[in-house]
């Protein structure tokens, strides 16, 4: 008898190694109840309440499904409810992982953000947070430091990649995409020597610098869709 070792998978990494800031790969999401009754009945026993606040979440549990890093799994929680509120009243927490629920239903089903037909609607309607379990989707992973010394960095969603996005199709397939780090060193801008026309004659006044054109604006979260009818179910339910 013999052992055919070619085809064995690569070995994992060393337990406790972070997957690279930046990286891209398609991941899944489980959820991890924590004993705290959600707001529908399919969430009993769902979310995990916080000992230093008011604040519900979910605890969920993300592995990446294929690549270099298949079977490497970090840890987030989504707060729900409670917490800090905006000016309107509203959890602040809540409207932060609302967002981020609608890009991962985006990105799993392959609907267009900025589609908001009736049809696309419909499918962003779930009955309960528990029909998140199992989500596959593509992710960008960052390295989150921390403060506590106590503790070791960690890696985190740093955002859904979306399917308007020029990544979205490779990820999803599987295929390798170069890392784009959340925490990477800004680049120094290279000196410029002012142009002869700008500048200042001696003992003279003269025009100051034109100043640079104001950084366009960060590309902010996708705004939740309108509300549809309740009770619809995404479509990797039914797969």
């Amino acid at each position: 008898m013999s052992y055919d070792l070619n085809d064995a998978a690569p070995q994992m990494a060393p337990m406790g190694e972070l997957i690279p800031d930046g990286t891209f790969a398609k991941v899944t999401m489980k959820l991890r109840p924590g004993g705290t009754n959600g707001a529908t009945e399919m969430d009993a026993g769902l979310l995990k309440s916080s000992s230093q606040s008011d604040a519900k979440m979910l605890d969920c549990v993300f592995t990446v499904t294929e690549g270099p890093f298949a079977r490497r799994k970090f840890w987030q929680n989504f707060t729900v409810a409670g917490g800090k509120l905006d000016e309107k009243g509203q959890s602040k927490g809540w409207n932060i992982s609302k967002s981020a629920f609608r890009a991962m239903v985006d990105s799993a089903l392959g609907l267009d953000p900025q589609d908001v037909s009736q049809a696309a609607k419909e499918k962003r309607v779930i009955g309960g947070l528990k029909q998140l379990d199992g989500i596959t989707f593509a992710a960008r992973i960052m390295v989150e430091s921390s403060d506590n010394p106590n503790y070791r960095d960690s890696n985190k969603l740093a955002n859904v990649v979306l399917p308007n996005e020029p990544a979205y199709a490779a990820i999803m397939r599987g295929e390798q995409v170069t890392p784009d780090p959340v925490n990477a060193a800004p680049r120094k801008a290279p000196a410029q020597t002012p142009p002869a026309w700008n500048a200042q004659a001696p003992g003279q006044g003269g025009w100051s610098n034109t100043p640079q054109a104001p950084a366009a604006p960060a590309q902010g979260s996708v705004a939740p869709a309108a509300p549809a009818t309740p009770g619809g179910a995404p479509a990797w339910l039914n797969s």
